[in-house]
């Protein structure tokens, strides 16, 4: 998400560093991928396949569907199901694969839903694609904790995508859900907001405090705690630099002590 220009629009500041942090991205062991066409839009997609292609094979491609960009770079609700089936086609071309590895379903936030489509016809869809072979799994994202259950009693999900962190735990018990069925959770926004304004998450006393007492970065705090919530728990930090993309991944090998975890736990109200 963070490949493109600011606003998740247009080109990126520096291709040939976006090009180069998902290189090395692939080169430390990340096998998993999130992207989206509209993510730009088309540029994510292009990076990818310039940096990329032809895809190593372990290497597992997610995007999602549901939305589109506008001329000015506002975000467009697009989710009846031609609509989904050209999104996932848009991303197979672009891309120039044959089968995304999962492709997740975007609902709209509340009150941005699009009149006359209904939930059941846009799972059906996605299960259509997945039947033809064009994804091989049906992934959510934005959903809440009934629209989850609901979907599951009627196809298979593989994964769901919702913001997760320290300051917004609200989709914790769709987490526990996920972890209690084997379904894999990937919060975005693990490190508060890929937006501007004030982050609540890496500004915060109890972070930042954690974090010079492990010899930490306060990103590093935020995504470990992030990652001891469950074993089903895949972050997708964005970045486009190699120096955050470096940190990030360091973040993987921190352990979070009692102390660590009692404090930052306590430390926000939800």
């Amino acid at each position: 998400m963070q490949l493109p220009g600011k606003g998740v629009f247009g080109p990126p500041r520096d291709r040939d560093e976006a090009i180069a942090v998902v290189r090395r991205a692939v080169e430390r062991g990340v096998d998993h991928i999130d992207t989206a066409q509209y993510y730009g839009p088309d540029v994510a997609n292009e990076l990818l396949r310039a940096a990329l292609y032809p895809f190593p094979e372990q290497l597992a491609l997610v995007s999602k569907v549901g939305a589109q960009r506008d001329e000015t770079g506002g975000w467009v609700t697009a989710a009846r199901p031609e609509q989904l089936r050209g999104g996932v086609a848009d991303n197979l071309r672009a891309l120039g694969v044959e089968r995304l590895h999962a492709v997740n379903l975007r609902l709209p936030d509340a009150g941005h839903e699009e009149p006359g489509v209904g939930f059941d016809e846009q799972l059906d869809a996605m299960a259509a694609m997945r039947d033809e072979g064009l994804i091989a799994g049906v992934g959510l994202s934005n959903v809440s904790l009934d629209q989850f259950r609901h979907a599951v009693g009627r196809t298979e999900i593989v994964c769901v995508q919702n913001p997760l962190n320290l300051a917004d735990r609200a989709s914790l018990p769709l987490l526990r859900a996920c972890e209690e069925r084997g379904i894999a959770f990937v919060p975005f926004f693990p490190l508060g907001s890929a937006f501007g304004g004030q982050n609540r998450v890496l500004g915060s006393p109890e972070v930042v405090a954690t974090a010079e007492r492990l010899g930490a970065t306060p990103a590093q705090v935020a995504l470990a705690w992030v990652l001891a919530l469950a074993p089903n728990t895949l972050l997708i930090p964005g970045t486009s630099s190699l120096a955050h993309l470096d940190e990030n991944l360091a973040a993987a090998t921190l352990t979070l002590d009692d102390e660590a975890l009692g404090t930052l736990t306590a430390g926000f109200r939800p």
